[in-house]
Parts: structure tokens; C-alpha cells; sequence
């Protein structure tokens, strides 16, 4: 079934970049909702377009049997226990991910494994060590909110009918959040997740948690988390290892994009990954200067591209570290890069990894690393090219 191409694009004018790229990979629609597939989600967070040729081409499912085309769609859904870094490369087509699970799947993906026992004691709204299916959907409507307060002014319409396509409702509806004298700086989905939690709000969600969850439709993370009736209660153990298998999943496409059945991949594929989804215009200086500067290939290893990606969600902590050096005007060579990388982040990085680091960025050859230049860059591409924010 096909969507009016214009129709699709017009809406694109009243989506933010985050909401864009969801309609762009999302291919399934339920009840005017739009759905990814583990598939979509997957190239969502891998490439930069959807490998499918007809993008605005949507399958939606029947109506007169919606509720048993969904169901069998979930059908393959393992319980959480049975979990693994390839979770959705099995599922591939058999799944459905919200937006507002989009959102929440790209903040695990940015976050040090010492965040993952706050996240989970952010959803753990009653401190009883469990979640349970009510708590997570917590989470709906956080990030519901969110967008009502982003929603940029213009055709009511229009933003009534990309509110349908991403929450599933017509109307802006009552939230468990505040309104008023709250402020209006923009706030990443995390620190919105994190600050808007901690509030004492819980009392109103608990008596609409049954309307809630009785208007959502299932999906593949509640069916994994919660089970195919909804009564399972999800622990920290298991949440972890979630969130742990989806790092390391999303982290070996990557990297099995490029090393075409080997055990590494070179150095110039891994400057090219950490440019990908960078605001840095012309790569072919820092390419060059790799080439230059590390003429003989050796080669990155696996572990040694997940150490530099689990570094980089520690990049806050990292940062500050590197301050002192910048505010004491010390230059920053590789043994104290490498010092300040273990001293933030408990993260040991190899020596030839600091070392392909420094030949990418170090673009005047002084075996010193510009550190606004290095931070900047890191932060756009930990957030995917997504760390710059449309006005309000």
C-alpha cells in the first residue's frame, strides 16, 4: 500500500531530525502508528539511508485481522532470558518498535554501562528491584511530553497527523508531567528521561496506568521485557545484559560492515566509522594524514573497536579530565590521553589505538591532540549527528 509521496514530505517539515529519520526507515503502520522492524531500527543506527528503493512505500497491517497479524509478527519474540548480541539481527523483520522505544534504544546506545543500573532505577518507580510493564511505560509518556513542548508552531493539522504517526493519538493528551513553571531549555531524551522520573509524579500514572497500557499495542520490547501476557517483571540482571547485547550488536555490524569476514579492519575504515555522522565536512584531510602518518597497515581488532566506542560513552567524564590539561595549558600527548581515558573511564586503551587516534586528529603533525577539536567531533558522532537541536 503507498502513502502520498508530497503528503510524507510535508510532513517532514514539522518533524525534527530525530523524528525525520524515523518516518524515513519505518516501514510498518498499525492503525495510522508507525512501526520499525528490528530490521529498520538497525539500518536506522548503520547507514544513511533506508536499503530499501521505495522509502515512502508503507506496509500496513490489514485491519480486519490487525490484532492477529500483530500477534504473529511478535510470535518469534524470545523472553529476556534468552537474549543475545544478535537479538534483532534474528529477529530482522519480525518485530515492532515504537518511536518513543526508538528514542529510548538510541539513549542506551550513548551510555556507559554505569548508567544502566540508573536507568533502571529510574523505571523502578516503587524501589521493589523489579520493573514491571506499567513502570516502563513511563517512558511513553516522558517522551510524549517531550515532543509536545518541541512541537514547532504551524498547520495544526499537519502536527496532529505526525502526532498520530508517532504516538498513535489525534490530540495532545493529559500528561503525568508538569507544565507549568517548567523550563524550556532543550534537553536530550536521557536527561529528559532522568530529570522528569525523579519527580513525584508516579501517583498519576499509577491510576491511569491500566488506560495506558490497555490503548498501546503490544510491541517487541514489551513482549521481550514483560512477556506475551504482560505479567513478567524484568530485573537489573537481565536489563543489563539487554542493554550490554544491544551496544555490542549495533557495534559488530558496524564493524563487520568493514572487515569483510576478517579479524580486523584497517585503520582508514576506522576513521572513516568515527566520521560517520559528524558535522566534519572534509574528511580527506584526516584521511590523508592517517595515510601518511601510518603508512604500513596493522590492522584494529574487535576489542579494540568496542573499547574506543565503550570510551566514548563515557565522553562527559572523559571530558572533564581533559579540561584540567587544557586549563593548566599542557599540551596532550598519548601517554596522557591514554592516562586520562583510564582515569575517567576505567577504559584501557591499546597503544596502537591511542596511537591511530592521534594520526587522525593530530591534522599538524605535532603528536599533540586538539582537545576542542577531538571533543567536538566525538560528541556529534556518540549522538549519531543528532547533538544539534532545532529551535523550540
Amino acid at each position: 500500500v503507498t502513502e502520498n509521496r508530497s503528503d510524507l514530505e510535508d510532513l517532514h517539515l514539522y518533524a525534527t531530525p530525530r523524528e525525520q529519520r524515523f518516518r524515513r526507515f519505518a516501514s510498518l503502520e498499525f492503525e495510522g502508528q508507525l512501526y520499525m522492524t528490528p530490521y529498520d531500527f538497525i539500518q536506522a543506527v548503520t547507514s544513511d539511508e533506508p536499503k530499501r528503493k521505495q522509502e515512502f512505500y508503507i506496509d500496513k497491517i490489514a485491519r480486519e485481522n490487525a490484532s492477529g497479524e500483530l500477534n504473529q509478527i511478535l510470535l518469534e519474540t524470545p523472553p529476556v532470558w534468552k537474549g543475545s548480541s544478535k537479538l534483532f539481527r534474528n529477529l530482522n523483520e519480525k518485530g515492532v518498535i515504537s518511536y518513543t522505544e526508538y528514542l529510548f534504544l538510541l539513549c542506551i546506545l550513548t551510555k556507559p554501562h554505569a548508567g544502566f543500573r540508573i536507568a533502571f532505577n529510574m523505571f523502578d518507580t516503587d524501589g521493589n528491584e523489579m520493573v514491571d510493564k506499567k513502570e516502563f511505560l513511563v517512558l511513553q509518556e516522558i517522551f510524549r511530553k517531550k515532543n509536545e513542548k518541541r512541537e514547532r508552531k504551524g498547520d495544526e493539522e499537519k502536527r496532529a497527523m505526525l502526532r498520530l504517526q508517532l504516538y498513535g493519538y489525534h490530540t495532545p493528551t493529559n500528561s503525568v508531567l508538569k507544565t507549568e513553571g517548567e523550563d524550556l531549555v532543550p534537553r536530550s531524551y536521557w536527561d529528559t528521561l532522568r530529570r522528569s522520573t525523579s519527580q513525584a509524579l508516579f501517583s498519576d500514572l499509577a491510576e491511569r496506568a491500566d488506560d495506558i497500557s490497555s490503548s498501546l499495542s503490544d510491541t517487541t520490547l514489551l513482549v521481550h521485557f514483560f512477556g506475551k501476557k504482560g505479567k513478567a517483571e524484568l530485573n537489573f540482571e537481565d536489563f543489563y545484559r539487554f542493554m550490554d547485547n544491544l551496544q555490542t550488536e549495533v557495534l559488530e555490524i558496524e564493524f563487520l560492515s568493514y572487515s569483510n569476514g576478517m579479524n580486523t579492519i584497517s585503520e582508514e575504515d576506522f576513521a572513516h566509522i568515527l566520521l560517520r555522522y559528524t558535522n566534519v565536512e572534509n574528511t580527506s584531510s584526516y584521511l590523508e594524514n592517517l595515510r601518511c602518518t601510518i603508512p604500513e597497515e596493522k590492522g584494529i581488532t574487535f576489542d579494540e573497536f568496542r573499547s574506543f566506542f565503550q570510551f566514548l560513552n563515557n565522553l562527559e567524564d572523559f571530558t572533564i579530565a581533559m579540561q584540567m590539561y587544557n586549563f593548566a595549558s599542557r599540551s596532550i600527548g598519548q601517554d596522557e590521553f591514554k592516562r586520562a581515558v583510564y582515569v575517567a573511564t576505567g577504559v584501557k586503551l591499546s597503544a596502537h589505538l591511542v596511537n591511530t587516534v592521534f594520526k587522525i586528529f593530530d591534522v599538524d603533525r605535532d603528536d599533540q591532540l586538539s582537545y576542542k577539536e577531538f571533543i567536538g567531533i566525538m560528541k556529534d558522532r556518540l549522538n549519531r549527528g543528532f547533538r544539534v537541536r532545532l529551535p523550540i
